[in-house]
């Protein structure tokens, strides 16, 4: 802040004091009195050096009661900025250059981009990645677990060097064609993975570490071969780490400036850290540990709010609305932002939108699309059909002439009637006409005589013209369900109970008559009040292996949901000329099925979320997560053909024991602390126990949110599903050195030794580092011996070729 100066002399100037400008009048005794000795005014004293607040305080003192010239440099230091007149506004730019962060995020690069091709070959993960990359630039859609805006990115840097999609990512260690830009495609991850390491620097600063602390974090993220190695490689977890550590920065900036709603920064802060946070959340899933993480220290940060006396009922709730909203906002729109481009750009079918709906699965050019194009869209008697389970496992109900058997393994006896399945292949056992009970004739009327929800029917079977039955009889597989058959009269006291009642789920957005694919109906069997439901169990080898039908009691579940797939209608009567022209079915024209963006969106959204897995299976390079923090085992990346030069994930050891040395520390210094301070004892001071619980909040929290949940995840893991923690445990890491550090302070010769054991400790980090490296780039020869030497842990399950 700036005031107008006066060309006068300092000695010579009298300067006049207004005491207008001031906020606090008390500080004078006598508002008449504002002459100061000098005689000038205040407004003239320009307020940029320690003179100058020295000029001001002599004006206070000599209006004052004769305080003290330090208490009158108290006194003006306390003034709020509007005590004085508002400065002239000037442009300024402000340039600062951090040697230490300049220079760390040059060695990441280097590391991370130094021949960057090598291997030319397909490496671990990028089979699958590379796939996917390839299917966004033909715009075929394909499904993937994971959220896409890592794919993206990797995708759009492909399609601008040139990539055309066509070569096959079909096996790992086949090489790359020389029109595969390999830079292009493992640039976003490399560049992703350097910057790590100064965003890890940035985040220790805005923590409240020191410069030196900051660098000793970004530098273990430097040295670690585990991250080197998944950052040269088409992988995703460099990108999601970026995003998890930038996001935390802006909100440590943001939580900075909590109090300040009106300024631009407030706003900045929050906004930016939640699209950073959320695009996370994009790359992988695993990115909302962080993100809740992030909602964690806002929510906890507004706790410590509340007490505040000095802000208002109305401040808080504003405050509160305030974070609500933007967090919302920038959440929502950069979650869907992401989704929206991924499904403008996939509007082909491919291999994988079978996992998809009927509906999805039309909505796409070619594929199921051209099989149903120009299909009738009212469902009426006389429709022939396939029936398409319409959730989870993609199967058709289907029959055929084999019966079920007449007792099974376990005693109980069966119906002996047709056997009816759902199968996962098209076939024309997948045929079925749909009839009203009063009607013989099949053909087709017109105006067709359309079905309507409540209406009943009955299924039949358009190979064997059998009709869809189930009898109070125990299925095959689930034996707590009933039996679905094909009725078979064997002229015994068995009735057929063919009568099914159609209950339209989704009515109130296709309305009450049954239509081609979009209307998603459930079966009510009319005499047992029991719906079709597909149960997922496996029939045995008299069964042909395929997928059990039954009715269940309980109607409202995803599995008891079904839809018309293929749909044409029946123009002939004699059964054999029908069966004929199933095989050759001329459609009616029709106009092509749409969907809506968030129609495509929430099925896709279930489907991720939801996945129809099969059993697990077992990966010889697995590993379980309390194999993760001691590094019990690796993962074999890529092995060249010629020699045992390789790629195997596994991260520095001393970094890595270190870390999880470091959080045995943290946490058994917490509980000491806590119980001394429970007693009165404060061994460090305010300012140290505050910032270590700041650590805590952030670090050893965050830790935990990405190492635990694993124990409750039933899939293949492995060792690079820990990087998000490990991460965490390395800064963590850091600020543990820091805290020992300044515990030893004022100890000269407990300092020097712990200085020492540091030196030596990060010269152990700088050999081991290198002594690996040759895993991390893959390029280096190595001998069988050479390998055997690097297998420092029994665990460690390194390829070796015979030579």
């Amino acid at each position: 802040m700036t005031l107008k100066s006066s060309s006068s002399s300092k000695k010579n100037k009298k300067h006049k004091l207004d005491i207008n400008k001031f906020n606090n009048p008390g500080i004078l005794n006598d508002s008449s009195n504002n002459d100061c000795p000098n005689g000038d005014t205040l407004e003239n004293i320009p307020i940029k050096t320690q003179e100058s607040k020295d000029e001001i305080a002599m004006c206070v003192r000599a209006q004052g009661d004769g305080q003290s010239f330090d208490k009158s440099i108290e006194v003006v230091e306390s003034l709020s900025p509007n005590t004085f007149m508002n400065p002239p506004k000037r442009f300024r730019i402000n340039v600062e250059l951090d040697i230490i962060a300049i220079g760390l995020t040059i060695l990441a690069l280097c590391t991370r981009f130094y021949r960057l091709e090598e291997p030319p070959n397909i490496v671990f993960d990028e089979l699958h990645f590379g796939k996917y990359v390839g299917m966004y630039v033909k715009k075929i859609f394909f499904f993937d677990l994971h959220p896409p805006l890592g794919k993206l990115l990797i995708s759009g840097v492909a399609y601008l060097a040139g990539f055309d999609g066509k070569f096959k990512f079909d096996k790992i260690g086949s090489a790359y064609s020389e029109d595969v830009p390999i830079f292009a495609l493992r640039s976003v991850s490399a560049l992703c993975g350097s910057l790590i390491i100064p965003s890890a620097y940035y985040l220790m600063l805005e923590l409240g570490c020191s410069q030196c602390t900051a660098a000793l974090a970004a530098f273990l993220l430097l040295c670690d071969n585990a991250l080197l190695t998944q950052s040269r490689f088409i992988l995703l977890e460099p990108i999601l780490i970026f995003f998890m550590l930038t996001g935390l920065t802006f909100l440590l900036k943001f939580l900075k400036v909590h109090n300040a709603i009106k300024s631009t920064q407030w706003w900045l802060s929050i906004a930016t850290s939640f699209a950073l946070l959320t695009s996370a959340l994009c790359v992988k899933y695993v990115g909302v540990f962080t993100f809740m993480l992030g909602i964690c220290l806002i929510c906890y940060e507004y706790w410590e709010m509340l007490p505040d006396k000095s802000m208002s009922d109305k401040a808080l709730v504003i405050h509160a609305l305030s974070r609500s909203a933007v967090v919302l906002a920038i959440s929502l729109c950069v979650y869907l932002s992401v989704f929206y481009v991924h499904l403008f750009i996939l509007t082909k079918a491919g291999p994988h939108d079978s996992v998809m709906t009927s509906a999805f699965q039309a909505s796409l050019e070619g594929g199921l699309a051209s099989i149903t194009k120009g299909q009738p869209l009212e469902v009426a008697h006389g429709s022939q059909v396939t029936l398409r389970h319409t959730h989870g496992k993609t199967c058709w109900l289907h029959s055929h002439s084999e019966v079920y058997p007449v007792r099974y393994p376990d005693k109980r006896g069966s119906s002996h009637q047709q056997q009816v399945t759902c199968y996962t292949f098209k076939d024309l056992n997948n045929w079925w006409i749909i009839r009203r009970p009063d009607v013989k004739n099949l053909v087709v009327s017109n105006p067709p005589d359309a079905i309507k929800h409540g209406d009943v029917i009955h299924f039949v079977h358009g190979i064997t013209g059998r009709p869809l039955n189930s009898h109070d009889v125990s299925a095959p597989m689930s034996p707590h369900n009933q039996e679905v058959s094909c009725y078979i009269d064997y002229n015994i006291s068995m009735p057929p109970l063919t009568l099914w009642k159609v209950d339209i789920v989704n009515r109130d957005q296709e309305g009450d008559i049954w239509h081609t694919i979009q209307s998603q109906v459930r079966l009510i069997h009319l005499n047992s009040s029991q719906a079709l439901k597909f149960s997922g169990r496996q029939l045995p080898d008299w069964g042909f292996h395929q997928l059990e039908v039954v009715t269940d009691k309980t109607i409202v579940q995803d599995d008891t949901v079904w839809n018309v797939e293929e749909h044409r209608y029946t123009k002939i009567e004699d059964e054999k000329e029908r069966e004929k022209d199933l095989m050759n079915a001329e459609m009616i024209p029709m106009k092509t099925t749409k969907l809506s963006f968030w129609t495509k969106f929430s099925e896709l959204q279930y489907k991720m979320m939801f996945p129809s897995q099969d059993s697990l299976q077992n990966h010889m390079y697995s590993s379980e997560p309390l194999e993760w923090p001691l590094m019990t085992r690796g993962i074999a990346y890529w092995v060249s053909p010629y020699h045992n030069g390789q790629v195997h994930l596994l991260g520095n050891i001393v970094i890595w024991y270190s870390g999880t040395l470091s959080l045995l520390i943290y946490s058994s210094l917490l509980i000491f602390y806590l119980l001394r301070r429970t007693r009165l004892c404060f061994d460090i001071t305010e300012a140290q126990w505050i910032h270590f619980l700041r650590v805590g909040h952030l670090l050893f929290s965050g830790y935990l949110l990405h190492f635990i949940p694993y124990f409750f995840v039933e899939r293949t893991l492995f060792l690079h599903h820990y990087l998000p923690a490990f991460v965490f445990k390395v800064l963590l890491t850091a600020a543990i050195v820091e805290h020992i550090y300044s515990l030893l302070r004022y100890r000269k010769f407990l300092k020097k030794l712990y200085l020492l054991l540091l030196i030596l400790w990060i010269c152990s980090i700088i050999l081991v580092f290198k002594k690996f490296s040759v895993l991390c780039y893959g390029m280096t020869e190595l001998s069988a011996e050479d390998v055997i030497k690097l297998r420092w842990s029994e665990s460690w399950d390194f390829i070796i070729h015979k030579e």
